[in-house]
């Protein structure tokens, strides 16, 4: 959480909506994204004509979804939540599939609404009885941390200050605070007084259970074959450093689940030799002690399962001891089953890996001593890590050059050169991976490279939660790019004029295969399993009768479009001149570029 601060100034509010207005300063909420509404139209006014000095400033967008995915990237991207206002029922039934994303990406957003006026004799027929629900919150409140609608303007302070303390505690998430129209209309009859903020702080990190965690330091120091697995410990960037000084000091192999497509962080440089992810297997059968660091689907990195058929099957070694750590459990409503399947665990330590994993270290290092053969022992094993780790790197570098003479641009060559592009400038890949090969070709070395996935997995994040995660590096230098799906671009492409209306540096990079590829392999799949022609898989997925000219989309919102790129040759060119607006004018540019089908 940034650091509160008071309000002080001149100006004092006058309307409802002025004092909200002054709780968002006083939190250093920078931005507000909305797509304006009347429900709160007190807010929008008290924004531009109250607030001053552009704090917050309006990110305007066209569709109620664009703004709460916008922020939820710029809180992955910053560490501090920005606002996401929402027009009564009707915007947030919009926006409920970017709020559940946020929720199962454990994002903190600030997501505020308006409604009413709930005196009904006050009303405007039709429109303000078909847009005001009793209460607002139920609509939401699945998938929300906490969610408030307070009855008068003095609940207004400590309503605010609960919401954000909520959504900035581990495990964080979206909170959903509404607001009458008349409490932000009507002028404020008495002063209210925001109360010092640093007195309302969230708690500081939750530390592990000492014996449980001296068990695990233990188990790890005696173990012959550890493996460690990590998804989202690394959303606080310091820990990184941690979690390498721990697989350094005992040689421990690590699997960042960044690996997998839906993954929601990158926890470990990937140059590293004791980076074998996606080359685990053999590792996973053979580990005698696994630790899980911020985990949420621990049964789903310790199994496969079979994509016809649905049956599992363990990779790992059954008699391996499970040490998991995070804040899983902390977090849970019965609507939604994100949080997975349950695992049996051995050391379960409910901690924030912030403080856990740095201790650990400590313990560790105490354990392990100057015993010499335990030291040749994790220089055996670390050569062998770095073998694995080297080969692999190497083999796909070949499989992507190999592609180079295709005739259509393959997925591993649209990586490559992407790479070969952007490597000499501090870069940010704030969506897609080109089906994980900008992880197994790129140099992933600083915490904030890769922003991760939604979440929920609700199309419609990725252009929104692109320009949320530039908008948090504007003015730092930083190249965010975003590898973009064309099926989910067409879920919100309106949020492109957003990009170019607010001239948000982004290098847009069309991953473009003319179809909803991830159904259009179930459909083969069952298909094949049916013993059905294959050949109708493409009937409702493919994008190809018109195909979408995504470069005149870009074009026709304002913003620097070229393409479509089909043929190999053309692409680097394609990508230098996007890269050179993107760095010199600091504006969005898109590449169409059309692959092959994976």
């Amino acid at each position: 959480m940034a650091k509160g601060k008071n309000v002080k100034g001149k100006r004092q509010p006058q309307f409802g909506s002025d004092l909200i207005v002054d709780l968002m300063k006083a939190f250093d909420i920078e931005y507000a994204a909305f797509n304006p509404g009347s429900s709160f139209r007190g807010l929008h006014d008290s924004i531009v004509n109250y607030g001053g000095n552009k704090n917050p400033e309006v990110i305007f967008c066209c569709h109620e979804e664009i703004p709460v995915a916008i922020a939820h990237g710029y809180a992955k991207a910053k560490g501090k939540p920005m606002a996401a206002i929402i027009h009564n029922i009707v915007g947030l039934q919009h926006a409920s599939m970017a709020i559940y994303n946020a929720w199962a990406d454990r994002a903190p957003v600030i997501v505020m609404g308006g409604t009413g006026p709930m005196d009904t004799t006050r009303r405007r027929p039709p429109t303000d009885w078909t847009h005001t629900a009793l209460v607002q919150g139920n609509l939401v409140r699945d998938y929300v941390k906490w969610d408030d609608q307070p009855y008068t303007l003095r609940s207004a302070p400590m309503s605010f200050i609960r919401g954000y303390r909520i959504a900035t505690t581990e495990p964080k998430g979206p909170v959903y605070l509404c607001y009458d129209t008349d409490l932000q209309e009507d002028p404020i009859q008495e002063k209210i007084d925001i109360p010092e903020l640093d007195r309302f702080a969230p708690s500081a990190p939750v530390q592990g259970n000492p014996e449980a965690l001296r068990k695990a330091a233990q188990l790890l120091v005696d173990a012959q074959a550890p493996l460690i697995i990590t998804e989202a410990l690394a959303r606080n960037y310091q820990t990184m450093a941690s979690l390498v000084e721990l697989a350094e000091l005992l040689s421990i192999p690590v699997i960042d689940k960044v690996g997998g497509r839906k993954a929601n962080g990158f926890n470990f440089p990937n140059t590293h030799p004791l980076d074998i992810t996606q080359g685990a297997r053999e590792y996973l059968a053979k580990a005698d002690v696994v630790m899980a660091l911020d985990v949420p689907d621990l049964y789903g990195s310790l199994t496969t399962v079979d994509k016809t058929t649905r049956a599992s099957k363990y990779q790992s070694n059954p008699q391996a001891k499970i040490i998991n750590i995070s804040m899983n459990d902390m977090l849970i409503h019965s609507w939604s089953g994100d949080y997975q399947s349950l695992h049996a665990v051995d050391v379960p330590i409910t901690a924030e890996t912030s403080v856990a994993v740095p201790e650990l270290v400590h313990l560790c290092r105490e354990l392990l001593g100057n015993d010499r053969k335990k030291k040749k022992l994790l220089a055996t094993r670390f050569k062998a890590a770095k073998e694995i780790h080297d080969n692999l790197r190497a083999k796909w570098l070949a499989e992507a050059r190999a592609t180079a003479t295709k005739k259509d641009i393959a997925t591993a060559f649209l990586a490559m050169e992407l790479w070969d592009v952007i490597k000499k400038e501090d870069w940010v890949l704030v969506n897609g991976t080109a089906n994980l090969w900008a992880r197994k070709l790129w140099e992933w070395t600083k915490p904030y490279q890769y922003l991760g996935h939604s979440g929920g997995g609700g199309l419609g994040y990725e252009m929104g939660a692109s320009i949320g995660g530039a908008l948090a590096h504007r003015g730092t230098g930083k190249i965010c790019v975003d590898i973009q799906d064309d099926g989910a671009l067409l879920y919100t492409p309106s949020a492109l004029w957003t990009a170019a209306h607010h001239k948000i540096p982004l290098l847009i990079v069309m991953y473009n295969n003319r179809t909803y590829y991830n159904s259009e392999e179930h459909q083969i799949q069952v298909a094949k399993f049916r013993k059905r022609p294959v050949e109708n898989a493409g009937i409702g997925t493919q994008a190809i009768n018109p195909p979408v000219n995504f470069a005149k989309m870009a074009e026709t919102f304002g913003i620097y479009g070229e393409g479509p790129i089909m043929r190999p040759e053309d692409l680097r060119p394609a990508l230098l001149r996007a890269l050179k607006v993107v760095k010199e004018k600091k504006l969005p540019a898109l590449v169409d570029v059309v692959t092959e089908i994976r």
